[in-house]
């Protein structure tokens, strides 16, 4: 019998819920990716919040095109937002009505929204897309572990033994809830613990702690009932942890009523600001099938999506303003996710199905505040769905990498592949090269991604060291198109959009990278 397989037959010994402020919390020992992240930046005390906005939600009706109204009135007639009430970001871009608070961190340069995430042969199944986004696996692919356990796997093996220890006394990754994510799934074994009250753990283990019990039997069961001990004495320690900081913040700043999204990230503020040693923290938020009545009957911009939306909104503006008013706003940054979007044409029930590409949204005072990619166009369509422009694994990527400092080596090993990198974390914020562990080892020039694109794509390369880089994009007669880089860089992975003028034709281009004495070129396909 595997360890996966005993714990899973025990789980009543080490499933205790643990309530804080009435609410259901789920601590993990050792989640795979957190502990990556204590690994690569022992340094610094970032944490990072995972919103999962279960159930698909409507992309389209969250960030509005306005530049393409027509064909979204003509394909949304039943549910569409009149342009007069969107909330513009730019001229060209908009917020659902509802979402105001989101609009004001926009305004104040603490939100990004990444259009179109996706990733290929997308899957449109509620549960295989949600084990797609938290194991980070291709469509055709099914993993047992998640790409944040797997990260911290490395960085930490052989958990649980040794831990709570000096250096990580809380637990690294906590979900609040009674759903264990799988994204927090480790190679080979569960890091999850769940606690119910200290007081009462104490109880159901007495003596755990402190090592007062029998010995286990050298005997394979005899091994698993040691591991479940050093779990439950765990669970102890993080319990008595989590309280600990809990009760040290007094008073935080209001949160808005009846919003079960604004009720998590209230105890996560207060985790974070009382002093928790935790990196991720997982959050959720349900109800986004909207199949039928997603808009009122009478007025489009009020129904069950717009009061999904204030909700969402709300709550994160209220959770970036109590991190601020309990000083520990630098320290954090935020992101959803949902399984997929839903399709361009409304249903006849004033409804939407399942779909692929949607905005994801990433806040906080790190954040490069901006719209990363154009609208996706609502005419060209692969099969009635909106086109990817970027993959979720690319927004993994740019959060370990600039947020955290993990090193190029470790991206592949846990995303199983190389990903471009998006400008996700401030310049000045950002992990720089110097900093991350294991530069570059030679200069490369990445095919560029999605190819063939429509409107833009991301060229990433590597340098082993500073250079003077030049990036240019040439058409088939060698005729200069732009220039995208021009300047002396430092060592590490780059990237850099490019994208396509309304006048340039489809076609095959070019583009030709210098650095030092090191040339490349690729080929890529633009298709209108």
């Amino acid at each position: 019998m595997d360890r996966r397989k005993f714990l899973r037959g025990f789980v009543p010994v080490t499933s205790l819920p643990f309530l804080l402020n009435g609410f259901p919390l789920r601590a993990y020992g050792r989640s795979p990716f957190l502990e990556a992240i204590v690994g690569a930046v022992r340094e610094t005390d970032r944490v990072l919040v995972l919103i999962q906005l279960s159930g698909g939600n409507d992309g389209i009706n969250t960030v509005i095109p306005l530049d393409q109204m027509s064909a979204y009135n003509s394909l949304r007639g039943n549910i569409a937002i009149p342009s007069a009430s969107v909330l513009p970001l730019t001229t060209a871009t908009g917020l659902h009505p509802a979402m105001t608070g989101m609009r004001t961190l926009y305004q104040e340069g603490k939100l990004l929204v990444v259009q179109g995430v996706s990733y290929p042969n997308p899957n449109l199944s509620h549960f295989r897309a949600t084990d797609i986004w938290l194991t980070a696996a291709n469509s055709n692919e099914y993993l047992n572990d998640g790409w944040a356990g797997r990260y911290l796997n490395m960085e930490f093996p052989g958990f649980p033994t040794g831990y709570p220890n000096s250096i990580m006394p809380d637990p690294p990754a906590m979900q609040i809830g009674a759903v264990t994510s799988p994204a927090l799934e480790g190679p080979g074994r569960s890091l999850g613990i769940s606690i119910q009250d200290p007081n009462t753990f104490y109880q159901l283990v007495a003596g755990a702690p402190t090592g007062g019990q029998d010995t286990a039997p050298t005997t394979p069961a005899g091994r698993e009932l040691e591991f479940i001990r050093i779990v439950a004495a765990q669970s102890i320690q993080y319990a008595t942890q989590v309280k600990a900081a809990a009760d040290k913040v007094k008073q935080q700043s209001t949160y808005p009523t009846s919003n079960s999204l604004a009720d998590q990230l209230k105890i996560v503020a207060r985790l974070i600001a009382g002093g928790m040693k935790t990196r991720m923290y997982i959050v959720s938020m349900g109800g986004f099938d909207n199949h039928s009545s997603q808009v009122d009957a009478t007025d489009p911009t009020i129904g069950t999506h717009a009061n999904l939306l204030k909700r969402l909104s709300d709550a994160i503006a209220a959770f970036q303003a109590d991190l601020k008013f309990l000083g520990v706003d630098q320290r954090v940054i935020g992101m959803t996710f949902s399984e997929f979007g839903r399709r361009v044409q409304s249903n006849a029930s004033r409804g939407t199905d399942h779909g692929t590409a949607a905005p994801m949204f990433l806040f906080g005072a790190g954040v490069s505040s901006a719209v990363l990619g154009n609208n996706p166009s609502l005419t060209d369509l692969t099969s009635s769905n909106l086109k990817m422009q970027y993959d979720f694994r690319s927004a993994y990527a740019s959060i370990l990498n600039q947020w955290f400092g993990a090193g190029t080596d470790e991206l592949n090993a846990v995303l199983l592949r190389s990903f471009q990198q998006l400008p996700i974390i401030k310049p000045g914020v950002a992990v720089s090269a110097e900093e991350v562990a294991g530069l570059p080892a030679e200069y490369r020039l990445y095919e560029n991604f999605p190819n063939p694109f429509n409107p833009s794509t991301m060229i990433s390369y590597d340098l082993s060291g500073e250079a003077e880089v030049t990036l240019k994009v040439f058409d088939m007669l060698g005729r200069e198109i732009t220039t995208l880089i021009n300047e002396r860089q430092n060592a590490g992975h780059h990237a850099v959009q490019f994208s396509a003028t309304p006048g340039l034709a489809s076609g095959a281009y070019i583009y030709l990278m210098n650095a030092g004495s090191f040339s490349a070129r690729k080929r890529m396909l633009f298709v209108k």
